[in-house]
């Protein structure tokens, strides 16, 4: 038997303006007259920026001509989108450089606060992989070099002839989303950063982070905290063995001991715990040594929660390889700012829509799908539907334009 096809029902929207319609409707307008925006606004608005920019990551443009050119064409509907107005190319460069990439990131936090409120699953998340046994919240802490050209962004460049932009990130585990957000250049060491990053760590919390965020002097002040935390030792490291814990059960670990730094007189945690474990890497078993300030912990939860730092390693790959953080629109600073804050509101737009739509396939998938209907008018949930997403209990969200109306669930 011929297998029966479901098409997506028809809406007024087209694609584009479903998914924006996500965006509190006044919350540009707002965050553009407290950060200055509106007053280096003329005939090119501030929502009009923002939605060329959320263009240009959903259709992975390559530049300023390819995504003016493309806006030009589709003016018409692109008009249906709150009156939003193609830029031309000199005008969009010069918002790119001119008006503060604050704006951006001010949006996205007030628009992940509302996501939040109106829907606190998606917010709280749930436990992933290893950790579900945890009940607390877990942060991951790590960074991403974004390549640049050097010979174009001398502001950005760190070695002779390479420049780069570096975003160092604070995780959330159970939700995926970022709680913590630095865009800088690449020339600072990353445990320069790392108490920035878990300032807003809780007592009771855990957070994760690799050995380039090791500053010993900070790992004793989250221990004064009441944070626990799991990170990986130095190879340089010189410690001496305060106690030797029981032999774990678990043939994977070799080693589980209670230590203290040689040097007395280098800030640090009054005791540390280190454990030596083999944890299987691409397939391939490797030895990997572990820090923790956690006496009462297995070894085997120790070695469990470091493998979920590599959550947020999947995480960059999917902002670096989907959205588009590859090629950039402008050259300096304030830009690059633009298109990496811009990109986070696109991938919390998209995280939003895939749990609300109980969506069954990758991120990568429901990008590209996305990407190819833009500008058709189709009930965005329902098209979700089509490719085998169950629909659940989120039926009366079938109007994406009224998600930012309070108590729509």
């Amino acid at each position: 038997m011929k297998k029966k096809t479901i098409n997506p029902t028809r809406s007024q929207l087209n694609i584009l303006r479903q998914i924006c319609n996500f965006i509190p409707e006044h919350e540009v307008s707002k965050i553009a007259r407290t950060t200055g925006v509106e007053d280096k606004s003329r005939s090119f608005k501030p929502w009009s920026h923002v939605v060329s920019l959320i263009y240009a990551q959903l259709t992975h443009s390559i530049g300023l001509n390819d995504l003016c050119d493309s806006l030009q064409l589709h003016s018409g509907a692109l008009s249906s989108v709150r009156e939003a107005r193609a830029p031309s190319r000199n005008g969009l460069s010069n918002a790119n450089r001119e008006r503060p990439a604050g704006m951006a990131e001010q949006l996205f936090w007030r628009v992940k606060e509302h996501l939040g409120q109106q829907t606190p699953g998606f917010a709280s998340g749930r436990p992933r992989g290893a950790a579900f046994r945890f009940k607390v919240p877990i942060h991951v802490v790590d960074t991403t070099v974004m390549e640049l050209v050097a010979n174009c962004m001398d502001w950005a460049q760190h070695r002779r002839r390479k420049a780069a932009a570096k975003t160092h990130m604070r995780l959330n585990l159970q939700s995926l989303l970022p709680s913590f957000v630095i865009v800088d250049t690449a020339g600072e060491h990353d445990n320069k950063r790392a108490r920035e990053l878990c300032a807003g760590v809780q007592s009771g919390e855990i957070v994760l982070f690799d050995k380039g965020y090791v500053d010993f002097g900070h790992l004793r002040d989250l221990d004064q905290r009441g944070v626990a935390w799991v990170t990986r030792a130095k190879d340089n490291m010189a410690y001496e063995v305060v106690q030797k814990m029981p032999r774990s059960k678990d043939q994977n670990i070799l080693e589980d001991k209670i230590i203290v730094l040689s040097n007395p007189n280098k800030p640090a945690p009054e005791l540390m715990r280190r454990v030596v474990a083999l944890v299987q890497i691409d397939g391939e078993e490797r030895e990997l040594v572990f820090l923790t300030n956690n006496l009462e912990w297995s070894p085997r939860s120790v070695a469990d929660l470091y493998r979920c730092r590599w959550q947020i390693e999947v995480f960059f790959k999917q902002i670096k390889q989907t959205l588009q953080l590859a090629d950039f629109l402008g050259h300096n600073a304030n830009a690059v700012r633009w298109q990496v804050w811009i990109a986070l509101l696109v991938y919390g737009l998209l995280r939003y829509l895939s749990y609300v739509s109980k969506w069954a396939h990758s991120f990568t998938r429901l990008f590209t799908m996305l990407r190819a209907v833009l500008w058709s008018k189709l009930s965005l949930l329902d098209l979700l539907a089509c490719y085998g997403t169950a629909k659940g209990s989120f039926r009366n969200l079938a109007r994406p334009e009224q998600a930012y109306f309070a108590g729509f669930l």
